[in-house]
This record gives structure tokens, sequence and C-alpha cells, in this order.
């Protein structure tokens, strides 16, 4: 059985080498079992493609993409998986926090029956600002996904070649892995794997990457849309109701000054609801736009080892 790993580089030099031996020594002690690898460089300025390369110089089945510029961790992940000729492909880190030790738990776990399999950490290893973003983002996938709570998506996972293939129709230029698999199968399996340290470096998430990464769910989703109307249609009761107690006391005392400090409090919370509103539905219409000029989900500057010359689109 072919097990395809998907590995998306970022300023990795010191443990893509060290992650991609381990793994081949987890397959050694492994029969009925064959690796390959598809490394895929987002952008590093630092020697992160030299060692792709010896890497892909030393074992034939080691393949190399070289992006032209930074894409972000899902478009080359989705690059990478047109490369994959796996019954099975498995995503994880270029720093050793999804260590080599755990795949065979995912690997297992996905012969069960499954279209996807999540590692779950009981106990992770990252900052706190990272962990709070993390569950953010599990709330975030939860309403505006429909996923449920059982399903904790994370950054180590397995898929079938079934969802592979579909997955990888998708041309979207700011794709969500999560988001795609839970819209091809519901079929999700779990299994816990422990978390290491990095071993080198520091995230590639910046806060600016994190809020990127979540506005990047609205592609999947129209529950953001759904409540700024119902936010729109509040501030709305809540100005016609504001007008008609306004009228009535007017009428009921005709001596009663109509203060400017009320009237400014009421059109700041109106306006300030009619800006939100078409901020969210600028976002769509961005994304639109950006669609409809064909904005690339990736473009492959160099491939290693690849049997087929393949373009991003």
């Amino acid at each position: 059985m072919l097990i395809s790993f998907v590995i998306p580089c970022y300023y990795s030099e010191n443990t893509i080498g060290k992650e991609v031996e381990a793994i081949i020594d987890q397959f050694k002690q492994r029969e009925g079992y064959e690796c390959e690898f598809v490394l895929v460089n987002d952008g590093s300025k630092d020697g992160t493609f030299k060692v792709i390369k010896n890497l892909c110089d030393k074992y034939p089945f080691v393949k190399g993409i070289n992006l032209m510029r930074g894409f972000g961790q899902h478009n080359a992940q989705m690059a990478g998986l047109n490369y994959t000729k796996g019954e099975f492909v498995l995503g994880m880190d270029d720093d050793m926090q999804t260590h080599p030790s755990q795949v065979f738990k995912l690997i297992d776990k996905a012969q069960e029956g499954y279209d996807v399999v999540y590692g779950e950490y009981p106990k992770s290893k990252n900052g706190f600002f990272k962990k709070l973003s993390s569950q953010f983002n599990k709330f975030t996938s939860r309403v505006m996904l429909d996923m449920p709570k059982e399903i904790v998506a994370t950054n180590f996972w397995i898929i079938s070649r079934k969802v592979r293939d579909e997955v990888i129709k998708y041309s979207s230029f700011n794709p969500v892995l999560d988001a795609i698999f839970y819209q091809v199968t519901h079929n999700f399996g779990s299994v816990e794997v422990e978390h290491h340290k990095r071993e080198s470096g520091k995230s590639g998430y910046t806060f600016r990457k994190l809020v990127r990464l979540w506005l990047s769910y609205w592609n999947y989703s129209v529950v953001p849309l759904r409540i700024s109307f119902f936010i729109g249609a509040l501030s709305a009761t809540f100005g016609l109701a504001v007008t008609i107690w306004l009228i009535y006391k007017k009428v009921t005392d005709p001596a009663l000054p109509m203060g400017w400090a009320s009237s400014l409090c009421l059109m700041t919370l109106l306006f300030g609801a009619v800006l939100m509103v078409l901020g969210v539905v600028g976002e769509y219409l961005g994304k639109a736009i950006l669609i409809l000029n064909k904005t690339p989900q990736y473009i492959v500057r160099e491939e290693l080892n690849t049997e087929d010359n393949l373009q991003g689109q």
C-alpha cells in the first residue's frame, strides 16, 4: 500500500530533512507499506528548497515542488495533493510537532473505513495565543460549516484516494481544506496522537495570517450574511421603536425638548450597523471579484522527481 505525504515547507531547512528520514524509518518497521513525499516549498527564502533538492537526489520517491511565492499553508497543500499517487494521503507540518512516530496511528485508523481521519492532541505544545486561536477556529468551523462537535479538525490528517480526487477539483484561490473535506464527505474519524514541541524556529502564523485564515471560512458559508441581515433587522427595529417612543413623548408632552444627544446616539448606532453589513457584503464581493479575475491558487516554479508537468490552477 502506497501512502503519500504532503508537507508544506516554510523556513524548515533545519527540520524537513530529519522529518522525512524519520518517516522512512517508520516505514522500514512495517511490512506491506510504501511511502512517497511531496514537499512543497511555500516561498521560503532560506535553504529549505536546497534541502528538498538533496532529498530528491537521494530518494526517487521524494517529489519537490517550488512555488513562485508564498501562497499559504492550505494552498501549498492543495498544490501537493495534485502530485500524489497513494491510496491514502497524509498531511502534516514540517516542524516535527506532528511527529513521524505517530503516522501509523492515522494510517491504521483510516483503514477501518474512514474517508478522513484527524489526529487529536490531548496535550498541545503550542503557546497560549496559538491555543486560543485554535479554539476560536474550532468554534468558527462548527458555526459556519455546521461541523459536529465530535469532529476536531487539526493540521495532522489522512484522507482516502477518493476524497483526494474530489478535493483537487476545487480551484478557489483561498482554499480551506477542512471545509472542503466536510463538503466532500461526512465519514470522519479521529485518533489521539502525541503533540511534540517545535524543534526549530517559530510558527509562521502571525495574527494577520490567522485573521486571513478565519476569513477563508467565508468562502464556504453564508452564515456571516445571515448574521448581518439579523443585525440590520434588529437595528431597524430598534430605530423604529425609538422613533415611535419619541413621537409619543412629543405628543403627550409638547414642551419636551428633543435633544441632539439622543438623535446622535441613534444615528451612530444605525449607521454603524449599516457599515458593518456593507463590510460583510463587501468581503463577499471582493472574493467574487478575485475569483472572476482568476486569482491563482498556486503557481509552480520548479518540479523535481515528478512524472507529469502539472501546472497550478
